[in-house]
């Protein structure tokens, strides 16, 4: 008999330690994503695995990006000589601009012309004595 073996003989796990421990995936409920609907599943629950497809992806002919501006920017953007009575006249959609943002002040009564406006863009343009016209 070999000696190897022989240290050995009379033990119940031959140097091994827990009968569970030499088992190799099984003793972890699998290997990787397996158990994740069963014995794993409130660990893949807590980190967020969501199993096969899930959400969607926007088709690139639905997507447009948007050129913006804000009023602040409006403001210097424009020259001064393109009045309408006392009225500041502002075309965005010649200067190559979709939609006016609210973020800045205004400091002159304008009459603002685009294709769309935010909410606070609006109301900034109505309380400077302009004008916001959606074309």
């Amino acid at each position: 008999m070999r000696v190897d073996i022989k240290k050995y003989r009379g033990s119940r796990t031959c140097g091994g330690g827990s009968h569970k421990k030499r088992r190799g995936a099984g003793s972890r409920g699998g290997r990787g994503k397996a158990g994740s609907h069963k014995s794993k599943f409130v660990k893949f629950l807590l980190e967020g695995y969501q199993k096969g497809k899930h959400g969607f992806k926007r088709p690139p002919e639905v997507i447009k990006e948007k050129n913006t501006i804000n009023l602040s920017e409006l403001e210097e953007l424009v020259s001064s000589e393109s009045y309408e009575g006392d009225v500041l006249y502002v075309d965005t959609i010649s200067l190559g601009f979709d939609k006016v943002l609210g973020k800045g002040k205004i400091t002159r009564p304008m009459k603002v012309v685009a294709k769309e406006f935010s909410s606070k863009a609006i109301e900034k343009i109505k309380e400077a004595g302009g004008e916001a016209v959606i074309e």
